[in-house]
């Protein structure tokens, strides 16, 4: 559920805390060499066991197990699971410098060039240039983030087409001929990587498809677009013919396409919201298992219902005064 009245509160009350550059430094190498010495011949077995490909789904859990811990503004877990997101960069980085292809000086270092490259307005002109940046940008953005996001995109676009023009670029486009790779690199979606989770991609694409003048004008002409959309859905999910299945698919994409964009419009992230909406559902139904007096497969539809709606109504009163929370997953 949404933060409580007392959580946000307590949040803009809170006493600042300052870092200690040099302990910090001190601390991260030693987690450098921490991580070094338990991939060595004398570290751990299961450490040098492993690989790109064997720890990369730990790197998605680590990061929703962040998002949990954000959504739950329990900070001292949050710390904890911001240092086991760390450790999948050390990893990565270690194994990389195992194999001769990059080290962690490398990861910070293009990390330090990036963030001044696409700040001249804190770090100024000369400073941005001698990071790499090529864009010719206007620094003086005068307190305005809509200034600094349409630099920061110039800054990444000139990146992109001084990238493709170097050899490491004609390295990565191996199986992509020259004409196809010309054209991607001329394309305002370009810079959407397919690698984002759908939905991101999705609000991403119709961002920028939004500079070019492609987009609904408000919110409210996406709702006809809505109604469009799930006639055609409902249209081919009518057959029984297994070989529309991929219609179907296609159908209920352009749905969910919309549904995002029509969060985009009103402010609203689609993964955030539907985040909250998983939570709500864990919260409510939880509540169920706890009201009813026999297991809820012994209980009939209408009754599963009345339990739904008693649970929705208490959880909505008790939101009112307290943060509600359901038992935490344990991996």
């Amino acid at each position: 559920m949404g933060l409580s009245p007392e959580s946000s509160t307590a949040q803009a009350s809170a006493p600042q805390t300052v870092s200690d550059p040099a302990r910090a430094a001190a601390l991260f190498e030693q987690s450098v060499r921490i991580m070094a010495r338990l991939r060595s011949p004398e570290g751990c077995p299961w450490d040098r066991e492993q690989t790109f490909d064997s720890i990369r789904k730990y790197t998605l859990e680590e990061t929703y197990e962040v998002f949990d811990a954000i959504e739950r503004r329990d900070w001292p877990h949050l710390a904890e699971e911001l240092g086991d997101l760390l450790l999948q960069v050390l990893f990565y980085a270690e194994m990389a410098a195992n194999e001769g292809h990059f080290t962690i000086e490398d990861v910070l270092g293009h990390l330090n060039n990036k963030l001044v490259r696409r700040h001249p307005h804190v770090f100024g002109n000369e400073a941005s240039r001698a990071a790499g940046n090529q864009a010719e940008v206007d620094s003086a953005v005068e307190g305005s983030s809509a200034a600094v996001l349409r630099n920061w995109e110039e800054i990444k676009r000139a990146e992109a087409l001084h990238a493709a023009d170097a050899p490491s670029a004609q390295k990565a486009l191996h199986a992509a001929d020259a004409p196809s790779a010309q054209k991607l690199l001329e394309s305002r979606l370009d810079s959407v990587q397919r690698a984002t989770p759908a939905l991101a991609e999705a609000a991403k694409l119709g961002a920028k498809a939004q500079k070019s003048g492609f987009d609904w004008t408000s919110w409210r002409d996406l709702l006809p677009k809505l109604v469009e959309e799930t006639a055609e859905l409902e249209a081919e999910a009518a057959s029984d013919d297994p070989a529309r299945k991929p219609a179907v698919e296609a159908e209920l994409g352009d749905l969910l396409f919309t549904v995002v964009n029509l969060g985009r419009h009103l402010g609203v992230d689609a993964e955030m919201a539907l985040r909250g909406c998983n939570r709500r559902f864990r919260q409510r139904f939880y509540e169920m298992e706890r009201a009813s007096r026999r297991p809820l497969e012994e209980l009939s539809a209408a009754e599963l219902e009345q339990l739904w709606a008693e649970a929705k109504q208490k959880l909505a009163a008790d939101s009112s005064s307290k943060q509600v929370n359901i038992p935490p997953e344990r991996g």
